[in-house]
This record gives C-alpha cells, structure tokens and sequence, in this order.
C-alpha cells in the first residue's frame, strides 16, 4: 500500500505491517475522543515513525496515486479530527 505523509512524501508499506499501524490509530482515536492533546501528539509522532520505519520511501518524482494519507507531523487536533472516518484515519 503507498501512504502519504503530508508535506513529506510517500512510501511504500507491507500490508504486514497495518495491524501494528491500526493499533496506534486506535490509540490516536481515543486520545481524541478524550481530549488528551499531549498523548494525541506523542501518537501521532508514533504513527508516523511507524510509517518511516516499515515503509521504503517512494522517490519524490513518483506520481502513483496514494492509498492511505496520513496528516503531518505538526496537524492540530481539529485538523486531524476533520480527516477522520469512522475507523480512524486507518480503514480497518
């Protein structure tokens, strides 16, 4: 699957990897419903790393069209709120 970060780039990551990618978008997702921003920060910088660490990034000429986009490192609570779907920003 090609994940977009956004203002960073692509990268290309193995299914394999979308349990543990889930899990920290479950926790993302009750951080926000709580209002936790401290702990909605640290996961998401989490979430991202994940990313960064399974993925090969993708060269930035690339121009496939990305399956999954993820908010920047530096979205707000309210912005990442509003790129939710009911499963988080991960389907599944």
């Amino acid at each position: 699957m090609i994940v977009r970060i956004m203002g960073e780039g692509q990268w290309r990551v193995d299914d394999s990897h979308f349990v543990e990618l889930n899990k920290l978008d479950d926790e993302l997702l009750a951080e926000m419903e709580s209002g936790d921003k401290d702990g909605f920060r640290r996961t998401l910088c989490a979430l991202l790393d994940a990313v960064r660490h399974c993925g090969s990034p993708m060269p930035d000429d690339s121009l496939e069209p990305s399956e999954l986009i993820l908010p920047s490192p530096e979205a707000t609570l309210d912005e990442v709120r509003d790129m939710l779907s009911d499963d988080g920003l991960i389907p599944g």
